[in-house]
């Protein structure tokens, strides 16, 4: 099952949209819209530009730490992440999605036949 976008009214008056897990759980919020019309276009900018987008690592440089031989990597067991604090996005950023022009790739027949 697929996540799914909600759109509701925050305390300001403003639409919004959230991207909720098929649990539940929201994984995302977006900013305030004028009307239903413009957060439609914010979720079919976000469903364009999500599954291409890169990913930037805003965590401060970790200062590298001697692991001992039995902390090698084991298949199949999750390795710890770096720790980035209770980092936000500044308040001062803001998002935009720019849908790509030009022509879509063409899918091909499937490579196994």
């Amino acid at each position: 099952m697929a996540g799914k976008f909600e759109v509701f009214l925050d305390s300001d008056s403003h639409f919004r949209f959230r991207l909720t897990a098929p649990d539940g759980t929201v994984m995302a919020v977006s900013g305030a819209f004028e009307d239903k019309v413009a957060v439609a276009a914010g979720i079919t900018a976000v469903r364009e530009c999500a599954g291409t987008g890169l990913v930037t690592d805003l965590c401060p440089a970790a200062k590298a730490v001697p692991t001992a031989p039995a902390a090698a990597a084991v298949p199949g067991r999750a390795q710890p992440q770096p720790n980035c604090g209770d980092q936000g996005v500044p308040a001062t950023r803001t998002h935009t999605f720019v849908l790509a022009k030009g022509p879509r790739r063409r899918l091909t027949a499937p490579r196994w036949t």
